[in-house]
């Protein structure tokens, strides 16, 4: 027979797996052979065409998407990865946190925590010593990402941040920082001076950004300034309006801002206080724009977790835009990127069919080279296909297989498509299980019992 015809004669026979390296995750069951989760390694040797190294994990409730997420970040450590998780907002995190010796950082009303989303991070340090070369070079990353996410609060408010609005806040933020002066030594700043600079702008910024008079100035941006103000005195009073007060362990295998007293606030504090995390979390970990940080050949290895991600893409394009910038710093940062959601279409949820957030929100499908599809609902069958370009096969085992068990997956890396039912020990179990939280406790001296779906799955658990 021809090489054409072996598919006909022998149609089971899978195509050779990936790699073994990486986190072992558990059964590939098209070979039945292990299945490892490398999502760097498939980056770096563009492994079944692997772009780069973010993943979405998709599921509905009580398929072992939170589960997942956490054994793939517990297993990764063994390989020197640490885990950032931008926003529990269930405290879904925090037993893994405290098992490895980190208590969670809370953030709500009435908690001492603060976090200044206008934080310098690692760029900001000896700034005395920068040459000038350098000094722009970082200038320019750090006022970028902070313009960013005011353009995203503005935006979260319904208000149009323009060209205008840009330029006068851009000059807010070199005067108040000292940069445009030339000091050797920047000032640290908040949202509220920012705010309080627009509301009472100095002769230079009025003439600096050409405009006839002060009352021209202050008539032109008065939408922002109300937007901004709202929100200082609203979402983000008591919680990112100061210099931030929380002492995070970078070294730690894991980190975590918890969100879980936002809840009751409703799910537009939640996504504010995410985005800011999100900027504040982007600060913090912008090692690689660092000259001469590290060692050459030395990457600060991460995973940082954005659940509920669908949250802050809902409060509009510049949201949606700023989540968009982080995914694609990835391959540059050496980050995985994990995006978690329920279901393909949270992603289009983000504005009115055709408009440019929703444009956006498809373009971050294609950020994310690795998606894991857990158990759907059948309703969910055309998203799979419409969405995500799955074959009635493939949505038939997201559909169908993968809701016999928790844990059961389709992994689509790049180009290929992998049957996976994930293996967790008992330990493991025990530590990344949400639902310990609504089941009563067994009694002392047993262990938690995994269950196996197959005889494979039992084997390799045993």
């Amino acid at each position: 027979m021809t090489s054409e015809q072996v598919g006909g004669v022998w149609p089971l026979i899978p195509a050779e797996g990936l790699p073994p390296t990486g986190a072992l995750v558990g059964i590939d069951w098209l070979s039945g052979g292990a299945f490892y989760c490398d999502p760097i390694g498939w980056t770096l040797h563009n492994t079944a065409g692997v772009t780069n190294p973010n993943m979405m994990i998709f599921g509905a409730p009580g398929r072992g998407k939170s589960s997942a997420v956490k054994t793939i970040a517990l297993r990764l450590m063994a390989y020197g990865y640490r885990t950032l998780i931008l926003g529990d907002v269930k405290d879904e995190y925090e037993g893994l946190c405290r098992a490895l010796g980190v208590s969670p950082h809370a953030v709500g009303p009435g908690l001492p925590a603060r976090i200044n989303p206008l934080d310098f991070g690692p760029l900001g340090r000896d700034w005395t010593h920068l040459g000038r070369e350098e000094a722009a070079r970082r200038a320019a990353i750090v006022f970028a990402r902070w313009l960013q996410l005011l353009r995203g609060l503005v935006g979260s408010q319904k208000v149009p941040f323009g060209p205008t609005a840009e330029s006068a806040v851009g000059q807010i933020l070199r005067d108040l920082t000292g940069y445009a002066t030339g000091a050797t030594s920047l000032t640290e700043i908040t949202i509220p001076q920012v705010w309080q600079a627009l509301c009472d702008p100095t002769p230079q910024l009025v003439t600096g950004c050409r405009y006839r008079s002060r009352q021209h100035f202050l008539d032109d941006t008065r939408g922002v300034r109300d937007a901004l103000g709202a929100l200082v005195h609203g979402h983000l009073g008591g919680l990112f309006d100061a210099p931030t007060t929380v002492k995070v362990d970078w070294r730690a295998p894991i980190q975590s801002l918890s969100l879980s007293r936002l809840e009751p606030l409703g799910d537009e504090a939640v996504g504010i206080a995410l985005m800011a995390l999100n900027s504040w979390g982007r600060a913090m970990t912008d090692v690689p724009h660092l000259s001469g940080h590290q060692p050459s050949g030395q990457v600060d290895l991460r995973v940082v977790v954005r659940d509920e991600a669908w949250k802050q893409m809902r409060l509009g394009e510049q949201a949606v835009a700023s989540l968009d910038a982080d995914l694609r710093l990835s391959r540059r940062d050496g980050a995985i990127q994990i995006v978690v959601a329920h279901k393909p279409s949270d992603m289009l949820t983000v504005g009115d069919a055709g408009s440019a957030a929703v444009a956006i929100a498809k373009e971050l499908l294609h950020l994310c080279s690795t998606k894991v599809l857990l158990g759907q609902d059948e309703a969910i069958g055309d998203e799979l296909s419409g969405l995500l370009g799955l074959t009635p096969m493939a949505s038939g085992i997201v559909t169908g297989w993968a809701t016999g068990g928790r844990g059961r997956a389709l992994w689509v890396v790049g180009s290929r498509q992998f049957q996976v039912s994930g293996i967790l020990t008992a330990t493991e179990t025990a530590l990344t299980d949400t639902n310990n939280a609504i089941t009563p406790s067994a009694p002392r001296g047993l262990s938690p019992v995994v269950p196996s779906d197959d005889s494979a799955a039992g084997a390799a658990s045993r």
